[in-house]
């Protein structure tokens, strides 16, 4: 029960934080960045807010084992923090002194990960098909 509480918070937290961050981009960011940059930072809001729902949907199945649960919680996670993230310091980056294109490999290794999420998922639904068919 512990982890599924942990999930369904950090669910509500990304969701919470995606809201937010899609208002402060379609309103504060266009004055501050160009129009490639707010799509860019759109597709981190977008992705970050389909993995809090995913991680509603993997809090609430029964369907997976805890131990699944844990490892597509923590891809999940440090794939939106990799991914969203550094898409939000790489569209925003003339607004800071730090230089995000230096960190910029860990886009697509966030990627990576939210696709292994994903992979976990599909596998355990083939496993769980397979036991109960034999």
């Amino acid at each position: 029960m512990k982890m599924t509480r942990k999930i369904l918070i950090t669910a509500a937290l990304l969701g919470l934080i995606s809201i937010i961050l899609g208002a402060f981009g379609a309103h504060g960011l266009k004055k501050l960045i160009s129009e490639e940059a707010v799509q860019t930072f759109e597709t981190g809001v977008k992705y970050q807010m389909y993995h809090a729902l995913f991680l509603l949907f993997i809090a609430q199945t029964n369907y997976l084992s805890d131990k699944m649960k844990r490892i597509i919680f923590y891809l999940v996670l440090v794939g939106v923090i990799f991914f969203s993230g550094s898409i939000y310091g790489l569209a925003t980056n003339n607004l800071s002194g730090f230089n995000f294109k230096s960190i910029g490999f860990i886009t697509p290794i966030g990627g990576l990960l939210l696709i292994l999420a994903w992979v976990f998922l599909l596998v355990a639904i083939l496993r769980n098909y397979q036991k109960n068919t034999i």
